[in-house]
């Protein structure tokens, strides 16, 4: 499903519809909603939410699929912190339709210690009711 200059994003937190971050996606491509496949994981960071790998996770992350351009996808990679290492860009299992595609997400890349799970694997705004 991507073109050229254009990637496949799943976003899971504040870049949903909805979220405080979702401007970024302005002009972009809302492609559906999707969910990983099990073994993924979302914990709370206090004001948006990380994904990581968890095998003992039987059910996936909610999220949606957006199809971005390359300048886009570069201004994700900055608020991600991807240059800081707080997050790394990698591409995430889905389930179907999106299971053959390659589907980008930005992983949590630090430590985790201490960081509360969200076990439905849905991340609300805090802010949200």
């Amino acid at each position: 499903m991507s073109q050229e200059g254009r990637e496949l994003v799943f976003v899971y937190g504040t870049l949903k519809r909805g979220g405080s971050n979702h401007a970024c996606l302005i002009g972009q491509k809302f492609i559906g909603p999707a969910q990983t496949i099990a073994g993924y994981r979302l914990i709370s960071l206090g004001d948006y939410p990380g994904i990581i790998s968890d095998q003992t996770r039987t059910t996936g992350v909610t999220g949606e699929v957006w199809s971005v351009d390359d300048c886009c996808l570069r201004q994700l990679d900055e608020l991600e912190g991807l240059p800081e290492g707080l997050y790394r860009r990698e591409a995430v299992p889905l389930s179907p339709p999106f299971n053959e595609d390659v589907v980008l997400t930005y992983i949590y890349a630090r430590d985790v210690s201490g960081r509360a799970p969200i076990p439905e694997g849905v991340w609300r705004e805090p802010h949200a009711k």
